[in-house]
């Protein structure tokens, strides 16, 4: 089993969120004797240009023109990341909230992979469909407050609203979140929210059929493929 982990977080092994999704990996390499971890840190790899040159390459193929020499090359780059996320099985994604939102390099990563053509497409009605099925994610994320359901901060929570939709958009729908909570109201309330979160995490693993999945073929991109052009307005 390929699991691609997503790093979203700048303080590597001292970051709470990490401890998290470590006890998560604990328990899946004790179940998975097949493993296979990838662990991309978007605060220590150099991301694809997606402004600039890679602007112009995306709306050249999407007119279906084809790209030649350092245009090529550039667009090389975006799809060596897009292969990278489609060539797995399940995907961990560990994120901290930020201002209420994601981190700016996780934004930055996924404006780089999500490209039509590629991980969705418009059908002939001009209905985005999305291609990235048969996929699983987890989503384990640090929140400073308490952005439950119950609470009156819930509404000002625009991580898993936004990760949820983004990915479902793209044809991921078997999406989980384990949401450590809250982390900086005491020391008390950090260390019991990191606890009860590792406990989801492990639980997660040991009593749950979310990792009962086909693995995916490798992915190729073939010469003179190109994405479908946007549907006419």
């Amino acid at each position: 089993m390929r699991l691609l982990h997503i790093v979203a977080t700048p303080r590597s092994h001292e970051s709470n969120t990490m401890r998290v999704s470590n006890a998560l990996l604990e328990e899946l390499y004790v179940k998975f004797s097949d493993l296979s971890v990838k662990v991309l840190d978007l605060f220590k790899v150099d991301l694809p240009a997606v402004a600039g040159e890679n602007i112009e390459n995306k709306y050249k193929l999407m007119t279906g023109q084809q790209l030649e020499g350092h245009h090529k090359s550039s667009w090389e780059q975006i799809e060596a990341s897009i292969k990278q996320f489609l060539d797995t099985d399940i995907y961990l994604i560990t994120t901290p909230m930020w201002n209420f939102g994601i981190p700016y390099a996780l934004k930055y990563y996924i404006d780089a992979i999500i490209q039509p053509g590629y991980l969705f497409q418009y059908n002939e009605h001009g209905i985005p469909e999305g291609l990235v099925t048969g996929k699983k994610m987890i989503c384990v994320t640090s929140r400073g407050g308490d952005y439950s359901d119950s609470s009156p901060l819930h509404s000002l929570d625009f991580v898993e609203p936004y990760l949820r939709a983004i990915f479902n958009f793209v044809g991921i729908t078997d999406l989980h979140f384990i949401n450590a909570q809250p982390m900086d109201i005491s020391i008390a309330t950090r260390r019991t929210a990191i606890l009860n979160a590792i406990e989801q995490a492990r639980e997660m693993v040991r009593n749950n059929n979310l990792f009962a999945l086909e693995p995916v073929e490798t992915i190729e991109f073939l010469e003179g493929v190109k994405p479908p052009p946007l549907p006419k307005k």
